[in-house]
């Protein structure tokens, strides 16, 4: 994977900024992509409690009941975790705090960020898609992300544009 990321370094969209979630993993993928990231806690990945550690297949067969619920009511959240709703909120918040500003009269401050890059893991980027598009949360579960790819999305004039995952040059060996 290190390998991956250090061949992928090259590809990496132009950026004035670069973030990374807190979790190890993201913060040494940056690191393999030679990346100057400033860890921002808003960005860290979905929190489903007391599963963490345990895959989804291990949870339903103990639980099927919570797990179904969890997987049909984005409010839901009985891992005592956070639900779909509120990771897409808080994924949301963060994304509408570093749009570009639509009037150039007064810029906001994170407007001045210029173009922003972003290591997470593949929770949030769904978040992000599902808070950008405007899809229904349940649409989250649909939403699939591959390691190394990128995910692009720009905001200007009160709207989100996309464009999706596309693999970084070099990191498919």
């Amino acid at each position: 994977g290190v390998r991956r990321a250090e061949a992928a370094a090259a590809a990496l969209p132009h950026h004035d900024t670069a973030f990374t979630a807190p979790s190890a993993r993201c913060r040494g993928t940056a690191q393999a992509l030679g990346l100057d990231a400033v860890v921002a806690a808003e960005l860290g990945d979905l929190d489903v409690g007391r599963w963490r550690g345990r895959s989804l297949d291990e949870v339903g067969q103990e639980a099927p009941e919570e797990v179904a619920a969890w997987l049909s009511d984005p409010a839901a959240a009985p891992h005592g975790g956070e639900s779909l709703l509120e990771l897409v909120e808080r994924i949301g918040a963060w994304l509408e705090a570093h749009r570009e500003s639509p009037s150039p009269a007064a810029p906001p401050a994170s407007a001045r960020e210029g173009r922003l890059l972003a290591v997470v893991e593949p929770a949030v980027v769904r978040a992000a898609l599902v808070h950008a598009l405007g899809l229904p949360t349940p649409a989250f579960w649909r939403l699939d992300v591959a390691p190394l790819t990128a995910t692009e999305l720009s905001g200007r004039a009160g709207r989100w544009n996309l464009r999706c995952g596309y693999p970084l040059a070099g990191s498919a060996s």
